[in-house]
């Protein structure tokens, strides 16, 4: 009897010792800092800011886990993108739906996050912008916000040329800039420097004379460059240039270089997203309107771009648990709202609340009012090889609209070459 009590003692001991180990090593597990690495594409001060402050509501939630964040200019970032993907990763990207996504996916560069939305509930919340998150049936993206194109304008500068409201037609555009012409100012500023801000312009002549369902047949390879519709896109951008609507020297200023016309009230309008919002000087701001870029053709259904930004985890991150983690955290309603607030754009969280921005309502109203549908952009939409001969084109045609035929000859056989077609 005293053995069998010596040895039930013996065993209680064992357990209490292997309970405490166990909560030793779950204390020790809770207190041991884990890390993750982020790097972050940002334009401007205001965008900077937004992720900061989310970076620091998450590292507050999370105090076990080391946040490293690195901000890169977003043009610089698109460089450095592919480098960071195939050597030492980080543990969270933010990038972009659509092919550029697609593009790094089916390298298998990008970690699978089909298990992060269905447990996230983000196939309720991000059902419109999954498809845009997927490729080959696998989600690879976590959506953070979607952002309106469309026409920005100084509405003091449209009152005093006599321009009554906002031109919904290619004929009322073309005529509120005859209106600004004489009377000294130039109808749009445009940093064509920055290649992408001319292929918003492409993109919108494209969807206005052709419809999306052509543009994503361009997009994919499909179409000749030296089909007719796409050299009616280039003649009818060819009018705005020989009628000089256009600021001069167009391609010697990026976007930021290009915006002091429009704060200036040397221009009146610019084709951009609204993400650039979030950059408007507090005296500006009461002046400034925005709407839908006008129709063209009343048969082709109207179509826009609504460019889904994301953030991914690369398939080489060491710290892949605490990567899930935060994007569990950003991907909530109300941080979906403040982050868009501080980037200027609309939260793709469909269960966030409602921009109380004007412009941003106005980006709202037009892309969920859409009957032609949604592209991601000219070089979201397109395999970045061929995006970035395009947008070469592009600023060769803005530089000598003459050249037109060579130039989408040339554009026909890259497309010949990297399409196999």
């Amino acid at each position: 009897m005293t053995v069998k009590r010596r040895n039930t003692r013996k065993a209680i001991a064992a357990a209490v010792m292997a309970v405490a180990a166990s909560f030793a090593s779950i204390a020790a597990t809770s207190v041991q800092a884990g890390t993750m690495t982020i790097n972050i594409a940002f334009k401007g001060a205001s965008q900077r800011a937004v992720w900061q402050e989310l970076l620091d509501a998450f590292k507050k939630a999370h105090p076990d886990i080391d946040v490293k964040a690195s901000f890169v200019d977003e043009e610089a970032y698109k460089v450095q993108l592919p480098g960071w993907l195939t050597t030492v990763a980080p543990d969270v990207v933010n990038w972009h739906n659509g092919e550029r996504m697609a593009y790094y996916a089916r390298r298998g560069l990008l970690e699978d996050l089909s298990d992060d939305w269905q447990k996230n509930g983000w196939n309720d919340m991000y059902a419109s912008t999954k498809e845009s998150s997927s490729y080959n049936g696998k989600q690879y993206a976590a959506p953070t916000v979607y952002y309106s194109w469309g026409l920005f304008y100084r509405k003091d500068l449209f009152q005093k040329v006599g321009i009554s409201e906002e031109p919904k037609t290619w004929d009322q555009l073309m005529d509120a800039c005859k209106k600004l012409k004489a009377a000294g100012i130039t109808p749009f500023a445009v940093g064509g420097r920055d290649a992408w801000t001319l292929a918003g312009w492409f993109d919108y002549l494209d969807l206005r004379l052709n419809g999306n369902a052509f543009h994503q047949q361009l997009m994919a390879g499909n179409v000749p460059y030296t089909d007719p519709r796409v050299k009616k896109v280039y003649t009818t951008w060819k009018q705005l240039l020989d009628d000089h609507d256009f600021i001069d020297n167009a391609l010697s200023y990026d976007l930021d270089g290009a915006q002091p016309f429009l704060f200036q009230g040397k221009a009146a309008m610019m084709l951009m997203g609204t993400f650039i919002t979030g950059g408007f000087p507090a005296a500006v701001k009461p002046n400034m309107g925005y709407f839908q870029f006008p129709i063209i053709d009343s048969k082709v259904p109207t179509a826009e771009d609504g460019p889904v930004e994301s953030l991914h985890i690369p398939s080489k991150a060491k710290n892949k648990a605490e990567a899930h983690a935060f994007l569990a955290f950003i991907e909530t309603p109300a941080n979906g709202a403040k982050l868009a607030a501080g980037l200027g754009s609309l939260s793709a969280n469909s269960k966030s609340p409602e921009p109380e921005d004007p412009i941003s309502k106005i980006g709202f109203q037009i892309l969920s009012n859409t009957k032609g549908g949604i592209a991601q952009f000219y070089d979201r939409d397109m395999t970045k090889e061929m995006a970035d001969e395009g947008m070469k084109g592009m600023q060769q045609f803005i530089a000598d609209p003459s050249k037109l035929d060579s130039i989408l000859a040339q554009l026909e056989a890259t497309r010949k070459r990297i399409y196999k077609k």
